[in-house]
C-alpha cells in the first residue's frame, strides 16, 4: 500500500491592482480513501469578502459535471487560526468573510475516484489531477501567473506534466488558471521515455501494465507528431507531453495546449487496434493546433461556471477526425485504398444513420452540451455525431480546395490561414461568421447553399459532384430492404428491446425500448432465433409478438415494412486530367 502527500503553492506576481499571494497545499494522507485534502492560502487581498469557485466543466469534454459535487468540508480561518465564515452562494461558489484578516487559509477536501481522462483519481498506486475538478480559483483572479510545488509521498518517484518547472524541485510555474488546469498532472511510478521530432520534445508517461514496446512508440509516435506538423509547416511546442493510462475500458483522450490525456484498453498495442491507438494519438495531437490555437470564440479564456456553446465542433473534432486518419496515410500506416475505406465506410454510417435527416451538423455541435454526452435509447434516431459529419465536411472542403488550385493547394492550406490570422496575427478565436468568411475568402465563392444544405441543414450531398474532380467516382449502390426496426440485446436470459428505429414497423406496432419479447409467431423467443427470424422477413409479412412490459402481457402483430439503406462506393476514375489531383490529395509525406 503506499501513502503520499502534495503540496501546491501559487505564488502570483505582483500588479498594479493586486499585490496578494495565493498558495495551495494539496495532501493526501489517506490515498486509499480517494481524498485530495486541499488548503487555499489567501494573502494581500483587500477585500473584504472572497469567492472562490469550483468549476463546473472540463474545457475539451462538453458536458457539465459539476466538480463542486466531489467537495466536502470547506472552512477558513485567518492568520491565528480563528474559523472565518464560509457561506455557499450557488452550487459551485463559496463567500468568505475575511473582513480585516491578512491572510485566510481555506481548507476543502476533493473526493476523485473517477479515472477518466477529464476527471481526476486517487488511489494506493498512483494520483491524477485533472485541474478544473481539483483546483478553486479565487473569482476576479484568474489570470493572476503562480507557481505550483509538488511533494509526492516517498514511494511515488516521478511526477508528469506539461508545466514548466520552477526554482526548486518538483516546482512548476504557470501564466494564469487556464494554463494551470490545462495541464494535468500524473504522479507515481510510471513508465517515462522522451523522443524528438518536427523540432519539438515529446515526454511520454505510461501508467498501467500493458503489451507496449517503447522503441516501436518512438518511432511510431515521432511519424505521426512529424506529419501533422507538416500540416501547419511549424510547432508551437518546445516540449509536449503525453499521458497514457493503460486500463481495462480505454475512453479516449482529451487534448491539451502542450499535452494530452490518452485512455486505452492495456492490450492496444499490437496487431489491428495498435492502428487505432495511432489514430487516436494524431487525433489529441492535432487538437494542439486546432481547438487549442485554432478555436471559435467562445472556447478560451473559459468560463467555468457554464456551458461554452458554439456551433463549431464539427470543425473543431470534425476536421480532427479527417486528419486522424489522414495523417496516417502520410506516415505510411494506411494505403490509399485502406484510407478511402475508412473515409467511406464514416460517410455510409452518417448516412445510414437515421439522425442524420433529423440533426444539423451545426445543432449537434451546439447541443452537444445536452445530447452527444448523454446518449439515450431515441439517440440514433434524433442525433448525429459532429466527429463523423465533420469528417465528410472537411473531405468534401479539401476536395473543393484541391480543385480549385488545380492540386497545388489543399485544407492544409486553410488551416495554416486561419491559423495565421487568428492565432499569431490577433490572438483570440473566431466567430461564426468570421469561419465561413474565411472560407469563402479561401474558395473564391460564397458557401451560402453550402451552408445551407449541409451545415444547417440535413441534405445528403451529391458525392460524386465533389470526388470526382479529384479522381474518384462515386456511385450510390443503396438499397431497399425489409426492416422490423427493432433492436434486440440478451439481459439475464431475457430478450429485451434496446433500440427503436423512428417510423419502422415495431414503432408503428407499438413495440417499446424495455420492453421483453416473450414469444414470436406462437413460439417462445430468444435474442438468438428472433434476430435470425427478423433477417429472412419479407416486407408486408405479419408477425405476432407476446411482449411483457412492467410485468403485464400484451400482444401485438407487426406489418414488416421497407427502408431504404444508403450506400455509396468509390472507385478510380480513368480521367487522366484528375490523376494529378488524386495523387496530391493522397500523398505520403
Amino acid at each position: 500500500m503506499c501513502k503520499y502527500s502534495i503540496v501546491f503553492l501559487l505564488s502570483f506576481l505582483s500588479l498594479s491592482t493586486f499585490a496578494g499571494n495565493i498558495k495551495y497545499n494539496l495532501k493526501m494522507p489517506r490515498p486509499q480513501n480517494h481524498y485530495y485534502h486541499v488548503e487555499m492560502e489567501l494573502e494581500g487581498f483587500k477585500e473584504k469578502e472572497l469567492k472562490v469557485k469550483m468549476p463546473v466543466w472540463a474545457p475539451g469534454s462538453y458536458l457539465v459535471r459539476e466538480f463542486a459535487r466531489n467537495v466536502d468540508l470547506v472552512k477558513a480561518f485567518d492568520e491565528n487560526n480563528n474559523a472565518i465564515e464560509v457561506t455557499k452562494c450557488d452550487k459551485n461558489t463559496w463567500k468568505i468573510s475575511k473582513g480585516k484578516a491578512k491572510k485566510i487559509t481555506v481548507k476543502y477536501e476533493v473526493y476523485a475516484f473517477e479515472l477518466s481522462v477529464r476527471t481526476s483519481f486517487l488511489d494506493d498506486t498512483h494520483g491524477f489531477v485533472s485541474g478544473s475538478g481539483v483546483f478553486m480559483y479565487v473569482e476576479g483572479h484568474k489570470n493572476q501567473s503562480g507557481s505550483l510545488q509538488v511533494y509526492p509521498y516517498t514511494t511515488f518517484g516521478t511526477i508528469t506534466t506539461a508545466l514548466e518547472k520552477g526554482d526548486s524541485e518538483n516546482s512548476f510555474v504557470f501564466n494564469n488558471y487556464d494554463q494551470l488546469v490545462d495541464c494535468p498532472l500524473e504522479i507515481g511510478n510510471q513508465i517515462q521515455f522522451s523522443f524528438n521530432s518536427a523540432g519539438t520534445e515529446h515526454n511520454v508517461a505510461i501508467y498501467g501494465k500493458g503489451n507496449f514496446d517503447v522503441d516501436q512508440l518512438k518511432i511510431d509516435m515521432a511519424k505521426i507528431t512529424q506529419a501533422a506538423t507538416n500540416v501547419f509547416g511549424q510547432n508551437p511546442n518546445k516540449k509536449y507531453t503525453f499521458i497514457i493510462h493503460n486500463v481495462v475500458d480505454g475512453q479516449g483522450g482529451l487534448e491539451h495546449t502542450n499535452s494530452t490525456v490518452l485512455s486505452v484498453n492495456r492490450w492496444t498495442f499490437a496487431g489491428s487496434k495498435y492502428i487505432g491507438f495511432l489514430s487516436l494519438v494524431a487525433h489529441e495531437y492535432f487538437h494542439l493546433w486546432n481547438v487549442k490555437r485554432i478555436r471559435p470564440i467562445e472556447l478560451g479564456p473559459f468560463d467555468y461556471d457554464k456551458e461554452n456553446y458554439t456551433s463549431l465542433l464539427w470543425v473543431m473534432e470534425g476536421f480532427t477526425s479527417y486528419y486522424d486518419e489522414l495523417l496516417l496515410l502520410r506516415a505510411g500506416y494506411y494505403t490509399k485504398e485502406e484510407f478511402l475505406n475508412k473515409l467511406f465506410g464514416t460517410i455510409n454510417y452518417v448516412e445510414g444513420t437515421p439522425g442524420t435527416r433529423v440533426q444539423p451538423v451545426a445543432h449537434a455541435s451546439f447541443d452537444a452540451w445536452i445530447k452527444a454526452y448523454r446518449p439515450d435509447e431515441n439517440s440514433r434516431n434524433s442525433t448525429m455525431s459532429y466527429y463523423s459529419k465533420g469528417t465528410i465536411i472537411a473531405a468534401l472542403l479539401d476536395a473543393m480546395i484541391i480543385e480549385k488550385y488545380d492540386g497545388k493547394k489543399c485544407l492544409d492550406h486553410f488551416m495554416q490561414r486561419v491559423y495565421s490570422e487568428y492565432y499569431e496575427k490577433k490572438g483570440r478565436g473566431f466567430s461564426e461568421n468570421e469561419f465561413k468568411k474565411e472560407l469563402e475568402l479561401f474558395l473564391g465563392r460564397n458557401l451560402d447553399e453550402f451552408y445551407a444544405k449541409y451545415i444547417n441543414g440535413v441534405e445528403i450531398p451529391n458525392y460524386n459532384d465533389f470526388f470526382s474532380k479529384i479522381g474518384l467516382n462515386v456511385n450510390y449502390s443503396g438499397k431497399t430492404e425489409a426492416s422490423v426496426g427493432m433492436f434486440i440485446t440478451e439481459n439475464n436470459g431475457k430478450t429485451i428491446v434496446r433500440g427503436i428505429v423512428s417510423n419502422s414497423a415495431a414503432e408503428d406496432a407499438g413495440i417499446s425500448v424495455n420492453d421483453e419479447i416473450i414469444g414470436c409467431n406462437g413460439m417462445r423467443a430468444d435474442k438468438s432465433s428472433l434476430e435470425d427470424y427478423f433477417k429472412g422477413v419479407q416486407e408486408g409479412e405479419l408477425i405476432e409478438i407476446l411482449f411483457a412490459r412492467d410485468q403485464e402481457l400484451f400482444s401485438t402483430e407487426i406489418k414488416v415494412t421497407s427502408k431504404e439503406i444508403p450506400r455509396f462506393e468509390m472507385k478510380f476514375n480513368d480521367d487522366k486530367s484528375t490523376h494529378e489531383k488524386f495523387n496530391y490529395w493522397l500523398r505520403a509525406e
